[in-house]
């Protein structure tokens, strides 16, 4: 399952996948993986989150995200939920209208091992691609 927090700078969607994190450690019976592009917010997650700074990393388009996700996901079979704040950002992709084949791989990727992948998009809601809309949550 793939959802995407969308909206623009400022509208608290950092904060909403925050709070989806840590209020998933409620009911999740696996473990939780919050990606960022800094260390920022590494304090305002539980303690029992796996906090992973991207940036640390050299990931230069999102054929190395997708590698980077993976192997998130192979090194730890009780990951169950992923959560990354900009996702846009995180794969290097320019233009949200070219995010289709990443998400079509992470859809697949999610539905064969049953983990949800949690991401936020800094865009308009009503610039969505067509593609994308089945995704979408309210922040």
């Amino acid at each position: 399952m793939i959802r995407l927090v969308a909206g623009d700078t400022g509208e608290g969607k950092t904060k909403a996948l925050i709070d989806m994190a840590n209020n998933a450690l409620k009911t999740t019976k696996g473990h939780i993986v919050y990606i960022d592009l800094d260390s920022s917010h590494m304090y305002d997650l539980r303690h029992e989150i796996r906090y992973i700074n991207i940036s640390d990393y050299p990931i230069a388009d999102y054929k190395e995200f997708f590698g980077f996700m993976c192997g998130i996901l192979s090194e730890d079979n009780d990951i169950t939920e992923v959560y990354a704040d900009g996702l846009l950002r995180q794969a290097h992709i320019d233009e949200i209208s070219k995010s289709d084949e990443l998400i079509k791989k992470l859809k697949a990727v999610s539905d064969k091992f049953d983990v949800r992948f949690v991401f936020s998009l800094t865009c308009d809601t009503c610039k969505v691609p067509e593609f994308l809309e089945e995704f979408l949550i309210k922040a």
